[in-house]
């Protein structure tokens, strides 16, 4: 199948995949969209949100248009790290003899949601990210390697913050998007409400499977991406930086400090995604432009002097979108 074919079914399942997702989500098309790309490019997602905005069932629709196992974790303060992964238990065989056998955890599913993984204590969330970043646990010595494709949507709760423990930012880099969950509009909040009178369940059925997103995830990796957008997108994450010599204007006012190398790897990685998604076969600026706010929105930290100026992280970026443009064409 040539290149163009590949593309055209590359569409067409995502397609497929949206038009289910569609019969139990309202709404929340970016979401969906970063969502998917996520999940093709290999990367897991941060998701924040206020309660009820439909994240679990988002997830449990996409196990189900999958073809894939689904899997919730609730963090809690006394959540431990084997109650994540699984542990050794001593079980007795039937000729008398005891024998460990290992007791997969939760982890060991396809798609995982880590509900308000910031109630976790520090030591049960690095369990959880290592496992996110390695695709493998280690128990007694014995590695057991995750079931591709792997994909965990961590969600937090912005407006509740006690007994929480807020993720540190070396620990937020492996996400590769952070995505932010609006209130529904008015329209929607009646849509959500008709839909969940008829039936509470997902409606939702197979479209791909599990071999069919991994076809899908070594088609991205082979998408050309010239060296102008390439040096684009390399820019954009080095002008996020004030104590470099050559950066830009906007770091040396607003950020504090700046993007890790993954930044650029998510952002090309995405990209190609992205691009096979809306029909192309190269990655345009436009591509790494919208996926710029999802990808650094939890690498970067603002100063003082955009808090005082009343500018959030997302318009930092903006400035520094419209910053590079200027600079690199």
């Amino acid at each position: 199948m040539e290149n163009t074919e590949k593309v055209k079914e590359f569409s067409r399942s995502i397609a497929k995949v949206k038009a289910e997702l569609a019969k139990d989500v309202v709404g929340q098309q970016d979401i969906i969209d970063n969502v998917l790309i996520a999940i093709v490019a290999g990367g897991n997602v941060l998701l924040e949100g206020v309660p009820g905005v439909g994240k679990t069932r988002l997830v449990r629709s996409l196990g189900k248009t999958l073809g894939l196992p689904f899997s919730r974790i609730q963090f809690t303060p006394d959540l431990m790290p084997s109650d994540v992964t699984g542990t050794n238990i001593i079980e007795k065989k039937p000729d008398g003899k005891m024998e460990t056998v290992f007791q997969k955890g939760p982890i060991f599913a396809n798609l995982v949601l880590a509900d308000e993984i910031n109630r976790a204590t520090p030591k049960t969330q690095s369990s959880m990210l290592e496992v996110m970043q390695e695709h493998k646990v280690t128990v007694a010595k014995q590695t057991y390697v995750l079931q591709e494709p792997f994909f965990v949507l961590a969600t937090e709760n912005p407006i509740e913050q006690d007994g929480t423990y807020p993720l540190p930012e070396a620990q937020m880099d492996r996400f590769i998007f952070k995505l932010i969950v609006k209130f529904p509009s008015v329209q929607e909040l009646a849509d959500i409400v008709n839909m969940t009178q008829v039936t509470l369940e997902e409606t939702a059925e197979a479209v791909i499977d599990g071999p069919t997103v991994m076809a899908m995830r070594a088609l991205a990796k082979d998408v050309p991406v010239i060296d102008d957008v390439l040096n684009y997108a390399v820019n954009l994450v080095s002008n996020t930086h004030p104590e470099l010599d050559k950066t830009s204007d906007t770091a040396k006012k607003y950020i504090k400090y700046g993007a890790s190398p993954r930044a650029a790897q998510a952002l090309i990685t995405a990209a190609k995604v992205r691009a096979l998604m809306n029909g192309n076969y190269n990655v345009s600026y436009e591509d790494i432009d919208e996926l710029a706010r999802p990808v650094l929105r939890h690498r970067i930290k603002v100063n003082y002097t955009a808090v005082n100026e009343k500018l959030g992280v997302d318009d930092v970026i903006g400035l520094l979108i419209q910053e590079n443009k200027k600079l690199s064409r």
